[in-house]
């Protein structure tokens, strides 16, 4: 396929305007002229190829609003992947979750715009990791994070997302639960429930640089003035210090519902970007943790994705069989407290 031209015409300054009204305030207007043009071609050719954008809450703005067809922590777009009938599925967000989508949609094209958009937490366990903890812990079920490679999904007993882990957890006949491989989001749940968790050291690269000390310096400097939420994938002390505690969704969720004055979002940098977009009436604050695999997909790799059909993301079939029975009984389960699974971390 012939690769557009991208020069800023007219026609793509009107079919682009709405898209630039969202962007407005975190966008120079002298930079739209050279996104717009990806914007509008991407946005042309996935019709054309019969395509769907699935978009993570962590992409860019350009992203997010721009091309996204369906927006997302890991568990919506895990579950837009069953239902979708496009023939392509394009996966703005890191390896695990297009290898997701793949391996829940086997007869798709499914393309990651950067094959090297990795996940700390993925490449911090293995399935032979999996098999020794198996022997270690004899009859313990094993939850696996869906930040994880297939070969780990398919050693597993059943996936969770941190939007529905406690629920997972709680559904399973076990006093006793492996909940792998981040510690923190373990840890998190640990408090939640009666069960016993046992968990694996591992940890999220952004989440785990913030510090309470850093926290506590922000409410300071804002004389107190400020709501903190956070991810379950920071440290203790982190969630300690804050006023609210959820996933990616329960923690967008909540800064739409509540609309504090002024909200510092622990997690990575470009949700806050994106949130702060639909919520103008809330200053927030940014501690800013850029995830350097997120930050490798880009509209120019989009675009070549869509023209090229590469690169496309392959499971062994045998492999993904596997793996998809821990990721349909994730989905299976019923949600006991909310989809979201977010929580206050502390008293008001």
């Amino acid at each position: 396929m012939i690769r557009p031209d991208l020069t800023y015409t007219p026609e793509i300054e009107a079919a682009t305007a709405d898209i630039y009204d969202k962007l407005e305030p975190l966008m120079p207007v002298l930079d739209w002229p050279e996104i717009a043009p990806y914007i509008y071609h991407i946005n042309r050719l996935k019709k054309e190829r019969n395509a769907v954008i699935l978009v993570h809450n962590y992409m860019t703005p350009d992203i997010f609003h721009g091309v996204a067809d369906y927006v997302g922590d890991s568990l919506g777009l895990a579950q837009k992947a069953t239902e979708t009938e496009a023939d392509v599925i394009v996966q703005c967000g890191v390896h695990f979750m297009a290898e997701t989508s793949k391996i829940l949609n086997p007869h798709k094209t499914v393309l990651i715009p950067d094959m090297k958009a990795g996940c700390s937490l993925a490449s911090g366990i293995t399935a032979a990791d999996v098999e020794m903890l198996r022997q270690k812990y004899p009859g313990v079920p094993v939850v696996t994070y869906v930040n994880t490679s297939a070969e780990v999904k398919a050693a597993s007993d059943i996936c969770c997302t941190s939007g529905n882990a406690l629920d997972v957890v709680e559904s399973l006949d076990s006093d006793t639960v492996l909940c792998i491989p981040d510690q923190y989001l373990a840890n998190w749940i640990a408090g939640q429930t009666s069960k016993k968790i046992l968990t694996w050291a591992g940890s999220c690269e952004v989440h785990e640089r913030f510090t309470g000390e850093q926290l506590r310096a922000y409410r300071t400097k804002y004389s107190g003035d400020i709501t903190i939420i956070a991810h379950p994938e920071c440290p203790p002390d982190v969630l300690a210090e804050a006023d609210f505690v959820g996933s990616t969704s329960g923690m967008i969720d909540y800064a739409k519902r509540e609309r504090p004055k002024r909200v510092l979002m622990v997690t990575e940098c470009s949700m806050s970007d994106n949130v702060a977009a639909e919520v103008r009436d809330v200053e927030f604050i940014r501690p800013c943790n850029l995830c350097p695999h997120m930050k490798r997909i880009t509209l120019p790799k989009i675009l070549d994705a869509l023209l090229t059909l590469s690169p496309a993301v392959e499971v062994d079939p045998e492999l993904a069989a596997r793996a998809r029975l821990p990721i349909d009984r994730m989905l299976a389960v019923e949600p006991r407290k909310s989809s979201k699974v977010s929580k206050l971390a502390k008293a008001s």
